[in-house]
């Protein structure tokens, strides 16, 4: 099977000019088939801010009621897309800006309202790449926002992780799919306080034992919780890592099994 490089970019690294204009040149340099997807949340908030729209988040996650689901739209779908494909048209690659809505390629469902009401907050229930796989096909480069659809003509905000390892695990049907996962540190840290503590290579039994301990909390759960699960589905590699090492292929990857240790 041909090569499928997915490459999700968040945090500092899209929201900051110099930051991904190294990212974007680096994912240029990839060979081969690619998908680019971004998060936006920095830039979200600072133009709800603007709009006078009151941001809320629990534990990391944002509520979207409809005014900031109005929001994000226009910054996740419009925004820091755009910005992201005129980039990259500049590095004569031909890419197009996609939501989930877009070919329908992601369908979720409203998050059930338990201990918290996130809102207009989408869980994907189905990925359909046939059309997405035509695009990879021609050569064209997609630049996936984090939004999704019901189905019902409904957008909902859909975490930028969990959309780019659902996206890896279809697509493992019919590429051989690396996974990075992009932002601002070198990799999964030992000690969140030394920029340096990069644990080289990670399995699943480890990472849980270093969140027990505290080690590794906050936001790098779910996207580990994602990556793991991306690999048990079929995924060839997955590397979390930063834009200065993502042609090297520097940074922590991850492995299914207890084979390697720290």
């Amino acid at each position: 099977m041909e090569r499928l490089s997915i490459v999700k970019v968040g945090g500092k690294v899209v929201e900051e000019k110099d930051s991904l204009e190294k990212l974007l040149n680096n994912f240029s340099k990839i060979g081969g088939n690619k998908i680019l997807v971004h998060g936006g949340g920095r830039s979200a908030t600072a133009i709800a801010e603007k709009l006078g729209i009151e941001t809320k988040m629990v534990d990391g996650r944002r509520i979207t009621d409809e005014a900031m689901l109005e929001v994000v739209t226009m910054v996740y779908g419009g925004l820091v897309n755009k910005r992201i494909v005129a980039a990259l048209q500049s590095k004569d690659i031909n890419a197009i800006g996609l939501t989930g809505a877009d070919l329908n390629i992601i369908e979720a469902v409203k998050r059930p309202v338990k201990d918290i009401d996130y809102g207009f907050v989408g869980d994907v229930v189905r990925v359909n790449t046939s059309e997405l796989r035509v695009l990879i096909d021609s050569g064209v480069v997609p630049v996936i926002a984090p939004l999704t659809h019901d189905g019902k003509g409904n957008l909902l905000n859909t975490n930028a992780d969990t959309i780019a390892s659902e996206l890896a695990i279809e697509l493992a049907n019919f590429f051989d799919v690396n996974l990075y996962y992009c932002f601002e540190k070198k990799g999964v840290l030992l000690n969140p306080d030394d920029d340096n503590s990069v644990i080289p290579e990670l399995n699943y039994t480890q990472f849980k034992e270093l969140q027990q301990t505290g080690q590794i909390s906050e936001g790098m759960i779910p996207k580990l919780d994602n990556s793991f699960l991306a690999i048990s589905k079929g995924v060839k590699q997955v590397l979390i890592t930063n834009p200065d090492q993502i042609i090297m292929a520097k940074g922590t990857r991850l492995h299914g099994d207890k084979r390697n240790h720290f």
